[in-house]
């Protein structure tokens, strides 16, 4: 039991960091909270279906594909939509879940409210620890790690990565150094919305597809961008391990699990919160400079 609740609480918290970090990525340089976020990780998951089984393509063309099309979609939507209201908070919340709404009836138009499933990459499982573990299981915690990694690597050592982590310390200032903040935050949400394309592409072969599959994974990283504390990237990371595994561990232990476990999440948020309201890591991006 506890060896099933390590492999899956590993991939379930994965990808909730990827999904974390994209969203904290966009907060903390443009201040938007991005309620569509986890719509472009589905509408990642149902391109690449498409691709699959309407175009007859394979599933790792279908990927880039897909990952591609999504964050040219979101970038587009920023610049079309979101930096025209962004100065205005609640605008900003409405026309972001509109646009969920938006993706979701285009979805289920499009695919019918029936489930659909996408062949996996790798086939197969391995014994690990006397729990059978799927390869695919093992890819996504790979590729999650590969890219966390080098989502890191870019805001530490290159230059754009420094002018993104400028424009969230100080707007202003970064202008003022020469930074085209505009441009900064088109790269930042392309950034976000790729992160959230290849958790939509990890997710897709792992489980079944739904026009509905976007609601729950936003109410758990705004669970966890606010556990971790807004804007702290390395907050989201340890925010996404605290709630996939609290997941999963009443999913596996608890009776009815299944249909407890978002309230378990967000107990664990609330109760944090009130302790520290901050968040565990607490106070904002630009404190990450290093």
């Amino acid at each position: 039991m506890a060896e099933n609740i390590l492999v899956y609480g590993l991939v379930a918290s994965g990808v909730y960091a990827l999904l974390a970090v994209g969203f904290s990525l966009i907060f903390g340089v443009a201040r938007i909270a991005n309620l569509s976020h986890t719509a472009f990780y589905m509408l990642a998951a149902y391109l690449i279906y498409k691709l699959g089984s309407g175009a007859g393509l394979n599933i790792y063309l279908s990927i880039a594909i897909a990952v591609a099309v999504v964050t040219v979609l979101g970038t587009a939507s920023y610049r079309l939509l979101i930096a025209r209201v962004r100065q205005h908070e609640a605008t900003t919340l409405i026309v972001t879940i509109a646009m969920a709404v938006i993706i979701q009836e285009a979805i289920l138009k499009g695919f019918g409210g029936q489930p659909q499933s996408v062949p996996k990459m790798v086939s197969g499982s391995i014994s690990i620890l006397g729990v059978s573990v799927l390869n695919q299981q093992l890819l996504t915690l790979g590729v999650v790690m590969v890219v966390l990694i080098a989502t890191w690597l870019f805001l530490m050592k290159t230059r754009s990565g420094v002018a993104i982590r400028a424009t969230a310390q100080d707007r202003e200032v970064a202008g003022l150094m020469g930074i085209n903040v505009p441009r900064i935050e088109m790269l930042t949400m392309a950034i976000s919305v790729g992160l959230a394309a290849v958790a939509g592409a990890l997710v897709a072969p792992l489980f079944v597809l739904t026009p509905g599959m976007w609601a729950h994974p936003l109410v758990i990283i705004l669970a966890v961008v606010v556990l971790g504390g807004l804007g702290s990237l390395k907050g989201s990371v340890v925010g996404a391990l605290v709630l996939g595994f609290a997941e999963n561990i009443v999913v596996f232990l608890a009776p009815s699990g299944a249909y407890l476990k978002t309230s378990v999440a967000l107990t664990i948020m609330i109760v944090v919160i009130l302790i520290k309201p901050e968040g565990l890591f607490g106070v904002v991006f630009e404190e990450e400079r290093g």
